[in-house]
């Protein structure tokens, strides 16, 4: 692993916005860009050193534009898919997944990826 990389950490967006019963529902778009503002004011709590952070976004969210601080990526099908594809292509920078999804939190974790709940970027 490549420690002087800095960490990837790639956001669930569909899932974190999910976590929490806000009426994210009725604006889905609007949850997935008030998550991408929180992450880039906030970065991610309880990491130190430099981050780069990849929200992705699927169905209503696609659309988000990225902000300085987060990259905006909309998946072309699955978001899990995509996140997974996206962890693959690290190499050997350290790697956060952000999702309470069981599965993907498995496919990742293959692939030797750090995983965390929605708590991590979103306090409930």
């Amino acid at each position: 692993m490549d420690d002087n990389a800095p960490l990837l950490v790639i956001v669930d967006a569909a899932n974190v916005v999910g976590s929490v019963p806000d009426g994210w529902w009725r604006d889905r778009r609007g949850a997935a860009e008030r998550l991408r503002d929180r992450l880039a004011a906030d970065g991610v709590p309880g990491r130190s050193g430099a981050v780069e952070i990849v929200l992705v976004v699927e169905g209503a969210a696609r659309g988000v534009e990225p902000v300085p601080g987060v990259r905006v990526e909309a998946a072309p099908g699955s978001g899990d898919d995509h996140i997974v594809a996206l962890a693959g292509q690290a190499g050997d920078r350290p790697v956060l997944v952000v999702t309470a999804d069981r599965e993907l939190r498995r496919r990742v974790g293959e692939l030797g990826a750090e995983v965390a709940g929605p708590r991590t970027v979103r306090p409930a």
